[in-house]
């Protein structure tokens, strides 16, 4: 199977086209590179250096690759950037998603597997949350990702568009090539791991006062591997219309426990400093991934946090680096 994957040189995408070549699929790659790195894409795969907006090129790209499939990856995906910039949201994750929907159809690609989001939730009223819980988005970003899901409903009823699209809780973690290296860099454990090897003063905790176990933002992580071999599962998986929750469900993990599992790892202390609210951050985020597990057979293999944390640290200490390939 010939797959385009966008946004292919970010993080999760370098290992989405790792596991597309482990199995036997034969990724193409296009990216901005505006978050991403060409480095993260590994030798051999074609980078197209483009946006999906782009509709001319995405049609050579379908035509030229003989394309059976695209993993959609590319979007922006800051809760906080999303609700100072909500203009820039919205054209880049609905209306560029919309062109390369249309250029798919017009070169009759007929699946897609989305990187949406657990953010499409909003608040929920209840822990886990399962796929058919209602959807509430509290920030731009998690708006604009259930926008597009609504689109592939809409293609599929058009045009008959097969489409998966897997709602993410937490992507974290690394392979031995590629981890996170963003800019700026937001997430939790990288920031974590910056400031225990020493590249920064402190961690900022966003709110203790939220109602949760230790007052801090409870969060589901799952290892980026599992992630994206869920993304393979879903591209074999014959189905017209399917959405699945990624995480790893259990009661999660507070801002404050994954301080101290990345202290526990590391053998490093970390300083905290209190911070206020980040405006659009829900108290809690667990998934239930019950429907993934029993229809596709989705067995994660890198739950445990400890080792999450593990992998990404390995990697940053073989870079001897602070900064991680990847994007």
């Amino acid at each position: 199977m010939k797959v385009l994957v966008t946004g292919g040189a970010g993080y999760i995408g370098s290992v989405v086209v790792e596991e597309c070549l482990n199995s036997g699929m034969r990724p193409v790659v296009i990216d901005t590179l505006e978050k991403g790195h060409s480095s993260a894409v590994p030798k051999g795969v074609p980078l197209i250096v483009g946006d999906i907006s782009e509709r001319g090129l995405l049609r050579e790209i379908f035509r030229r690759f003989d394309i059976d499939a695209v993993i959609h990856l590319a979007a922006y995906s800051l809760v906080g950037e999303s609700v100072k910039f909500p203009k820039k949201y919205y054209r880049n994750n609905v209306e560029s998603g919309l062109v390369l929907l249309e250029a798919m159809a017009e070169c009759k690609v007929n699946k897609i597997v989305f990187s949406s989001t657990a953010a499409v939730y909003g608040e929920a009223a209840k822990q886990p949350i399962e796929e058919d819980d209602p959807t509430h988005p509290t920030n731009p970003y998690g708006e604009t990702k259930l926008l597009f899901e609504k689109a592939l409903e809409m293609f599929h009823e058009r045009n008959g568009l097969q489409h998966v699209s897997l709602r993410y809780f937490n992507a974290a973690g690394a392979t031995y090539e590629h981890g996170e290296c963003h800019d700026p860099e937001t997430h939790l454990i990288p920031l974590a791991l910056r400031a225990a090897a020493g590249a920064m003063e402190s961690i900022d905790v966003f709110g203790t006062d939220y109602p949760t176990r230790d007052g801090t933002c409870v969060r589901d992580y799952i290892h980026v591997i599992d992630l994206a071999k869920a993304h393979i599962l879903a591209l074999n998986f014959s189905s017209n219309s399917s959405v699945y929750n990624l995480g790893c469900g259990g009661l999660g993990y507070s801002v404050q426990e994954v301080l101290t599992a990345v202290e526990e790892v590391t053998g490093r202390p970390i300083r905290r400093r209190i911070a206020p609210r980040r405006q659009g951050d829900p108290p809690t985020l667990i998934a239930s991934s019950e429907r993934i597990r029993q229809e596709l057979g989705w067995k994660p293999q890198h739950q445990d946090l400890h080792r999450i944390i593990e992998s990404a640290w390995s990697l940053m200490l073989r870079k001897q680096s602070y900064e991680v390939v990847g994007g």
